[in-house]
């Protein structure tokens, strides 16, 4: 299995653990480990609540330093805008997505915040990875979400 796989497994492990969430889940890997991770908890209270950025979060947690230099970010959804400037403001030198997100997108769907040279740190952006299966997680949510009404 390829690194990239293993870890976006271990992104969708974290995705599924509450049934009440958008499942989205994220993992940061520095020196080829696991230090943080994190699943959507928005619907807790906390619209920035993103996978992204609570795994972000621990992961400058565990390193004590605000700077995510050498770590690198798998997450089954393309990042938002939202995420995809703190990806750039962590300092996070590379981010791994699952399933393209055509509405809001910002890591090469809609625009590519990351990769834009105005910005002085660039994160590298791979979309694609295991895509089948982290779309067919949302889809299974947004459907026992209709079927639920």
């Amino acid at each position: 299995m390829l690194t990239a796989e293993k870890f976006m497994l271990e992104a969708l492990r974290e995705a599924e653990k509450d049934e009440n969430e958008v499942p989205v889940g994220a993992v940061v890997v520095y020196e080829d480990r696991v230090i943080a991770r994190a699943h959507n908890e928005r619907e807790r209270g906390d619209p920035f609540a993103h996978a992204e950025m609570l795994a972000m979060r621990e992961a400058s947690r565990v390193l004590g330093q605000r700077r995510l230099t050498g770590c690198t970010l798998y997450v089954t959804l393309e990042p938002c805008p939202m995420c995809a400037g703190a990806l750039i403001l962590s300092g996070v030198e590379t981010c791994v997505f699952g399933a393209f997100d055509p509405a809001q997108g910002c890591c090469g769907s809609v625009y590519s915040l990351p990769e834009d040279p105005a910005f002085s740190h660039r994160v590298s952006c791979l979309g694609g990875v295991l895509e089948e299966k982290c779309a067919a997680s949302l889809r299974r949510f947004f459907l026992n979400k209709r079927s639920r009404g």
